[in-house]
């Protein structure tokens, strides 16, 4: 079989391979949209193609939509080459289920694959002609959150940012450039309203877009490259909206025996293979099957029905809050936690340490017995259903590729949002948090893998983090087996506030966390002994 709208007329055989394929006229839906576009969206990648492009296949498939989504991509082109234009945009959505098996379906909801390049480029005129229409009704995005960045650490302005700004609307390269320019374009075509939505993975994703969008034509106006009244058309949120959204799925790169499975079934060319730009492609896409999408509910010109496809929309204080819940309490902590003591025993797949007594109990006491007497509860999800799911079903799964060098990396900027904000609960709740032990527990298994030591002894590679130096720095003369060696050690970093979030010591928390650093400092297999000690 081939996964081609040519293709797909072969029903049984797909039926015999335990696909399910569209029930609606695929080739008639990409007119459709071609002709009355309303929804275009930037990243073309796997999350997008697999839970985005899945939803609006939910309302296609069951009558509730007649148009698909136009997938735009600024940057890694090979992927519109190679699995977009050779498959008719067509994607095989296969899902990983804990128990082995398998979900398999064709996504044909992906009406238009376009290579976003300014200039006279048909890619070009097609966005433009795409954003001039009144039936738009809205613009998404997963392009990571550094592709919102105008500015550098430094506080500078990025030099693809000063490129953009620099050359004005007629030919931006960046995305937020692009988009800046294609609403300029709408606003000179009429003007009509538009939602433009996040998805990324970032903490308040709806403010960093309007932000950086608003930045870039302020200062094209600064340059009379656009005017005033273009600018004050954009910052009008009944204009132009920015909602809010928090999503959450693991969509890890495709599996080689997947795509060997698939091809094994009889659907063609299925192999994964790494494009021009270092990234794992396939015309499949595999993932977990628990999804979520929550977004405020701030559409000026109208939506598609996603709420029936499991979408949740709500106002922007709710959306925050299932951030919060999630980030503090339901799953980040818990992964952060399973990272560091993974490195520490000997782990490279975090499913594999679920299967561990001491830390499956390590991550149920974190999130269920500690987290769970604060959490924020956002009331449309339930924070004790979500963290059972993540622990029972999520971070079990056999199929996820998680590993805990992945998830260590930048722990220090984590450990103030996953443990700080619940160790600041407990302080306004009880006015010391020194009944948690858990926590404090992650937080020494923290220190101790910052020695790059494993329980074994043996040395490892740590994970990429802007605060490494500084803090080995920190611990220096710390030694395994000499347990006295971190006498006076960690007070300068358990007591910084701008790791934690507060004074470790002065959350009643300090001292603790020192005894058990030094208890997983006593010698080989002191990790393990500890952490068996404290949660088994």
């Amino acid at each position: 079989m081939k996964l081609t709208i040519e293709g797909l007329k072969d029903t049984e055989s797909w039926k015999k391979a335990g696909v399910t394929i569209p029930s609606y006229d695929v080739a008639a839906m990409q007119e459709r949209t071609r002709k009355e576009p309303v929804w275009v969206h930037f990243g073309a990648g796997n999350i997008f193609r697999m839970f985005i492009g899945g939803l609006q296949d939910t309302l296609l498939n069951g009558g509730l939509s007649d148009k698909g989504i136009i997938a735009a991509e600024t940057f890694g082109f090979d992927i519109i080459d190679e699995v977009y234009v050779p498959y008719d945009n067509l994607v095989l959505g296969v899902t990983l289920r804990p128990d082995g098996s398998v979900g398999k379906r064709v996504i044909g909801s992906l009406a238009e694959g376009i290579k976003s390049v300014s200039g006279d480029t048909d890619g070009w005129r097609r966005m433009k002609e795409i954003f001039a229409a009144r039936s738009l009704q809205m613009v998404s995005f997963t392009i990571t959150e550094k592709g919102y960045a105008l500015y550098g650490s430094d506080g500078s302005l990025l030099p693809a940012a000063s490129a953009d700004i620099a050359s004005g609307p007629a030919a931006p390269k960046t995305a937020m450039g692009q988009v800046a320019a294609l609403l300029f374009h709408r606003f000179l075509s009429g003007g009509a309203p538009v939602a433009v939505v996040s998805m990324d993975n970032c903490s308040h994703n709806g403010e960093k877009l309007r932000a950086s969008v608003t930045t870039m034509a302020g200062k094209w106006q600064e340059r009379g490259m656009v005017s005033a009244e273009f600018v004050a058309w954009l910052s009008d949120e009944g204009n132009v909206s920015f909602p809010w959204s928090m999503i959450d799925k693991i969509t890890p790169r495709p599996s080689e025996e997947i795509g060997r499975k698939l091809e094994e079934a009889g659907i063609e060319k299925m192999k994964p293979f790494v494009s021009a730009h270092k990234t794992y492609i396939a015309p499949f896409v595999n993932a977990e099957g628990p999804q979520y999408l929550i977004i405020e509910d701030r559409f000026p010109n109208g939506r598609p029905a996603l709420e029936k496809a499991g979408v949740y929309f709500t106002d922007r204080d709710t959306v925050n809050n299932v951030e919060r819940m999630k980030v503090t309490t339901c799953l980040n902590p818990l992964h952060t936690s399973l990272a560091v003591y993974g490195c520490l025993l000997g782990y490279t797949l975090i499913a594999d340490e679920m299967r561990d007594a001491d830390l499956s109990a390590l991550v149920t006491k974190i999130g269920p017995v500690e987290g769970m007497p604060v959490v924020t509860d956002p009331k449309i999800l339930s924070p004790k259903a979500f963290v059972d799911e993540v622990i029972n079903v999520r971070l079990p799964n056999p199929f996820m590729p998680d590993t805990p060098q992945r998830i260590a990396c930048d722990t220090s900027q984590k450990v103030g949002i996953r443990f700080g904000e619940t160790i600041k609960s407990y302080v306004a709740r009880d006015g010391s948090a020194e009944k948690l032990t858990a926590i404090p527990l992650a937080i020494a298994g923290w220190l101790r893998y910052l020695l790059a030591v494993d329980d074994d002894g043996n040395g490892f590679e740590l994970s990429p983090d802007p605060m490494l130096d500084e803090l080995r720095g920190k611990l220096s003369g710390v030694e395994l087996g000499k347990p006295e060696s971190a006498e006076g050690k960690l007070k300068p970093i358990l007591s910084n506030a701008n790791i934690f979030g507060s004074d470790l010591y002065k959350a009643g928390l300090g001292e603790k966390i020192e005894g058990m650093f030094r208890e997983e400092l006593s010698g080989k297999g002191a990790v393990r002994a500890t952490l068996h000690k404290y949660v088994g």
